[in-house]
């Protein structure tokens, strides 16, 4: 098992990743979304590798007030292994270097597993609304 940075040969397999965990969206360009993350604090980007194929990813970041995860996803067929945990671990503890405190990330009110997960980890509900404004069209629609 390897923990580290996303590097470009890796795309394919992450956006595939990223689909077989019902991931990604219509109004989010998986491989758009790739490309504005090795724009900003791109060692924050993590894949976990196991046998050179890409198991598990998890995006971070930090703006100086809050760390926020997205995109955590371990496959289908490894899910239950800890491979979640071990990115999380990590996740956590770059951002704690660069004195981030608190880290904050948004799962769909549906995702009881996801939830249950993250619980797990120590992470609990915050009384906040998720309020969001699109400011680029990855769709195309407008």
């Amino acid at each position: 098992m390897t923990v580290r940075a996303f590097v470009p040969a890796d795309e394919d397999q992450v956006v595939d990743l990223w689909r077989r965990c019902g991931l990604t969206r219509p109004w989010n360009d998986p491989h758009a979304d790739i490309a504005r993350k090795r724009t900003t604090q791109p060692e924050l980007f993590l894949v976990l590798e196991l046998d050179g194929v890409v198991a598990a990813t998890a995006m971070g970041g930090y703006d100086g007030h809050r760390g926020w995860v997205n995109y955590l996803a371990v496959a289908p067929d490894r899910r239950h292994q800890g491979l979640g945990r071990v990115l999380m671990t990590e996740l956590e503890q770059l951002p704690a270097a660069r004195g981030c405190p608190k880290l904050n990330l948004q799962v769909r009110a549906d995702n009881a597993a996801a939830i249950a997960f993250y619980t797990g980890l120590g992470y609990g509900r915050d009384d906040v609304v998720s309020l969001g404004k699109r400011l680029i069209d990855d769709a195309g629609e407008g």
